[in-house]
């Protein structure tokens, strides 16, 4: 698998925009190859449905066949990608891009959404307890700085999970990363 896949088409980044779409290549990155079948009974859709968006997301190169692990029945699908990057920047010079932008950034909300109501402390030994859950930071930064933190918090991740691979308390686990400028308030 590819580390990532750098989209500067806004066609091609709408295409992972549809959320059943962005849930199947994120299972298909975090659970590995699935067939249509597979991915339809995990998110609560028929094979047929899974199928057409397994086909989108070939189409626009997000996966590819697993040449590996293919029965003689059904098509096994894995990500070709860990991630998908594009330039906000760069997509924002067209009214598309910007919505196409927008939408991706809701899309991965909702997924945070979703991750937090799946946490179930009851579920996870104390040490993973106290390590789980997020912040909320408001600092004062130029964009240059917004911009070195997060180059710097991946490579952290990058690094991180390199040095703990294989370790027994391994798990599979969401890390997000962001900000945005946001308007002061007018003194009245």
């Amino acid at each position: 698998m590819e580390d990532h896949y750098k989209i500067s088409d806004p066609q091609v980044l709408r295409a992972v925009t549809h959320p059943l779409r962005a849930r199947l290549l994120g299972l298909l990155r975090s659970d590995g190859p699935a067939t249509a079948s597979e991915l339809g009974r995990a998110v609560g859709e028929s094979s047929g449905s899974t199928s057409y968006h397994l086909r989108e997301l070939f189409k626009y190169g997000f996966i590819e066949e697993d040449p590996e692990q293919r029965d003689g029945r059904e098509r096994r699908w894995r990500a070709r990608h860990r991630y998908t990057s594009w330039n906000s920047r760069e997509m924002s010079v067209t009214p598309e891009g910007r919505e196409t932008v927008k939408v991706m950034r809701l899309l991965q909300a909702e997924l945070l959404g979703r991750v937090i109501e799946e946490f179930d402390e009851g579920d996870w030994s104390p040490q993973w307890m106290a390590a789980a859950g997020m912040s909320d930071h408001i600092f004062e930064l130029p964009p240059a700085a917004l911009e070195e933190f997060t180059a710097r918090a991946a490579d952290i991740l990058a690094e991180l999970a390199a040095r703990h691979e294989g370790a027994a308390d391994t798990q599979l686990v969401h890390v997000w990363a962001g900000g945005f400028p946001r308007k002061r308030r007018e003194e009245p």
